[in-house]
């Protein structure tokens, strides 16, 4: 496989990456978002992947979450209703977090296999110069 087939493949990863980091943020930044019972839930959105014959990895689309939610018994909060419930996100905090770590460290590897592919295909550049 060439530098130039590297850096194609690379550079798909890390855009799908990126989508991926960027939806868990909004994911974990919600995760306490308070809603009116008669309301839906805020909806997780969950990046679904695609690989790609030549290596390369596409974003397919997104799944979104359960928009029930949870009810929580919580009768001081203003949203809550007459029995005192309020609706929460069904979202698992540390399943998020795991994907966290693991989208950060897909990504933080594709960008070691893009320096690497542009380190290889300068020195190639370097030989055919002297």
């Amino acid at each position: 496989m060439g530098a130039f087939e590297t850096l194609r493949i690379a550079n798909t990863s890390l855009g799908a990456h990126q989508v991926w980091l960027d939806a868990l943020a909004g994911n974990i930044a919600n995760a306490n978002t308070v809603k009116r019972t008669d309301e839906a839930a805020f909806r997780a959105t969950y990046v679904v992947f695609d690989p790609r014959a030549d290596g390369g990895v596409d974003v397919e689309g997104f799944a979104q979450g359960d928009a029930e939610g949870r009810l929580v018994h919580s009768p001081d909060h203003p949203l809550a209703d007459e029995d005192g419930y309020v609706r929460l996100p069904d979202l698992d905090m540390s399943a998020q977090m795991s994907q966290l770590v693991m989208a950060q460290r897909g990504y933080q590897a594709s960008v070691q296999v893009t320096k690497t592919a542009q380190d290889t295909y300068t020195a190639a550049l370097q030989i055919g110069a002297r």
